[in-house]
């Protein structure tokens, strides 16, 4: 499991003054008026940052760092991602996971089959859309041409029966038209 989970990207500067505009990437926009400590990404390693300053702009989260009182101190950063500690992260409801946690997860059908890993997740407003990659070892590469292929595979309780962090699995019933064979 990643021990930090991104909660947002440096979208630009915002004044003279050292802010910046920050593109959430978390579904709980409001975490961050209790932010204190962000790490951000520099490209040549992690750095950690003082919150001073919260406010909120249209879809965007303005924010003031302690120590970074210019624009040219914090212009370079456009483009980064800014992570909490998963300390800090917001507790995750029932049947609720991070995305980085689920990245990687191996996918199974009910009767045991291995169908492939979790590459990524779609956040479509409805339903979360889990993009599983069938490889190598799986049955349905045959099942679907021969070769690699990426099933998409809707986040609701019809079709994932149970998510194991723990044994990094998932279960899955494979409903009527999810697999397209040829």
């Amino acid at each position: 499991m990643e021990d930090l989970l991104q909660v947002g990207v440096i979208a630009n500067t915002h004044g003279l003054q050292g802010e910046v505009k920050v593109f959430p990437t978390t579904d709980d926009v409001k975490r961050f008026k209790k932010l204190r400590e962000a790490w951000l990404d520099t490209g040549a390693g992690m750095t950690a940052l003082e919150v001073s300053q919260v406010k909120f702009f249209k879809n965007l989260v303005i924010l003031k760092f302690k120590g970074y009182d210019n624009i040219n101190d914090i212009e370079k950063y456009k483009g980064k991602g800014l992570f909490v500690t998963r300390e800090q992260a917001v507790k995750c409801g029932k049947d609720e996971y991070f995305i980085a946690d689920l990245i990687g997860l191996e996918v199974q059908t009910e009767e045991g089959e291995l169908l492939g890993t979790v590459t990524d997740v779609i956040q479509t407003g409805a339903n979360d859309v889990y993009t599983v990659r069938a490889g190598e070892g799986s049955p349905y590469v045959s099942k679907l041409g021969g070769k690699e292929k990426e099933l998409l595979l809707p986040a609701i309780k019809e079709c994932i029966l149970s998510i194991d962090l723990e044994e990094r699995q998932i279960k899955v019933h494979l409903m009527p038209g999810l697999v397209e064979e040829g």
